[in-house]
């Protein structure tokens, strides 16, 4: 990997490529400390402190923090996110719209990317008024904006979802100038610049923070044994972890296929041996992604329309806790419970969805038909659509299994007392992911210039 950066940094196309990317990223962390017009600093502080938006904590990691500080990257780029799920989803139903997802092409491609952005914006738009909504004091009971009225609301919410629309526009020129995946590598920055934090947060396990002067300098205790053993602990299931994503994230079962002889003229074509790639984890974070937002859907609703509902009892604090359960340390263990087997069962289901959206066995099956190849021992048409069929079902559960334990990971971590470390299991999944294509983008327009430095 090392190399091939290093190789990458001596091309000089490749490199104004990493360049701009770099340009692109330190605009979106300066835009992610940029507050939107009338915000009280004070008040928001106050608020984040008692832990009150434990609900938006993912929302938070992606976006750098950028939630927290209510900057115009607040909402991060999660409407966009929402969209892109909507439109795969509306795809499978909507015959036009399906053509356009499955047969590609440069039309294909602008036409969803068009009804994307459309959909991106109008979420934004509701989004962004439910956070005003949420944090104006005008229909709740938390307030964190000046003078709050229609103008300041209308600017406000203006500004959240400018700040979408221009994080939508970094990402596409990421890809298109840049190197790697724009929305991927937004995300990537956003989850690794709490990186310092956790390890604030680890070293405060070792010397523990007993008070702080007047000046704001922390009183450290002594030197804590059981910190250390924690800390260790922690780093080594870390390294673990980051080899058990690379290990799931690169393995795959080859399924061997071999294309018949035919003659055409006097030229012989086929009887080549290839396979077809089945990824362990076809599926990617897709299905936690799909989960989170399907669990927390109920509580952003509620919220919108109280925002002190985690301190009420009733039918719909009791929705809005188990809703939250495993993004919160304030909730009794039994909504922690639930939530974690419906979260888990969600995102085995999910995965299988995903799955089968993508990789359509039947389809398969009849290429490999139509182009005169077999899988040896297997006859062609529906026995081979059943074994590969049977081959899908079994990587698809271990994958599904995978990605849920991945999910409840940063659930363990808060529930044993530690906080404030907000590299959890998904974050490191997500994290490995793009920089492995990244890397593997990058290796790629080397080995192309490589092709076209030798035509010439």
């Amino acid at each position: 990997m090392f190399q091939t950066i290093k190789n990458a940094f001596k091309t000089p196309d490749v490199r104004k490529r990493i360049l701009y990317t770099l340009l692109l990223i330190v605009l979106f962390r300066l835009g992610c400390y940029i507050s939107v017009p009338g915000v009280d600093t004070v008040a928001l502080s106050n608020l984040t402190s008692q832990g009150t938006a434990s609900l938006s904590g993912f929302i938070n990691l992606i976006s750098g923090g950028a939630f927290s500080r209510f900057s115009i990257f607040a909402m991060s780029i999660s409407p966009y996110i929402t969209a892109s799920i909507v439109i795969q989803l509306l795809g499978m139903v909507i015959p036009s719209l399906e053509k356009a997802i499955k047969e590609g092409g440069e039309e294909g491609k602008a036409k969803v990317n068009r009804y994307t952005k459309i959909l991106t914006l109008v979420l934004a738009l509701v989004e962004a008024i439910g956070i005003y909504m949420s944090y104006s004091g005008t229909y709740s009971a938390f307030g964190v904006f000046i003078n709050p009225g229609f103008a300041t609301g209308a600017l406000i919410v203006l500004s959240l979802v400018a700040g979408t629309a221009l994080l939508m526009w970094l990402g596409e020129q990421i890809t298109n100038k840049g190197i790697g995946n724009g929305i991927s590598i937004i995300i990537f920055i956003g989850i690794i610049s709490s990186l310092p934090s956790a390890v604030t947060t680890i070293y405060n396990l070792i010397l523990p923070i007993l008070g702080y002067t007047e000046a704001g300098v922390a009183i450290r205790g002594e030197f804590s044994t059981t910190g250390l053993l924690i800390s260790l602990g922690i780093i080594i299931g870390a390294i673990i972890l980051v080899a058990a994503v690379v290990f799931v994230q690169e393995a795959e079962r080859r399924v061997p296929v071999q294309y018949a002889k035919k003659v055409v003229g006097r030229k012989m074509y086929g009887g080549q041996n290839t396979h077809i790639p089945l990824k362990l984890a076809m599926a990617g974070v897709m299905p936690i992604i799909f989960a989170s937002s399907f669990m927390t859907f109920p509580a952003m609703i509620i919220q919108m329309f109280n925002a002190n509902i985690a301190n009420q009892t009733g039918f719909w604090a009791t929705i809005y806790k188990f809703s939250i359960a495993t993004s919160s340390s304030n909730v009794e263990w039994g909504y922690v419970v639930a939530n974690a087997i419906v979260y888990l069962l969600l995102i085995l289901g999910f995965t299988y969805f995903y799955t089968y959206a993508t990789f359509n066995p039947a389809e398969v099956s009849n290429n490999i038909k139509k182009n005169g190849g077999f899988v040896p021992g297997i006859r062609a048409g529906k026995p081979t659509t059943d074994y590969l069929s049977s081959i899908i079902s079994k990587l698809t559960l271990f994958g599904g299994v995978f990605l849920s334990v991945i999910a409840i990971l940063p659930m363990l971590m808060k529930f044993i007392g530690i906080e404030g470390i907000a590299f959890g299991g998904t974050s490191i999944l997500i994290v490995v992911g793009v920089a492995l294509e990244t890397v593997q983008q990058l290796e790629s327009r080397l080995v192309m210039r490589h092709y076209k430095g030798f035509l010439e």
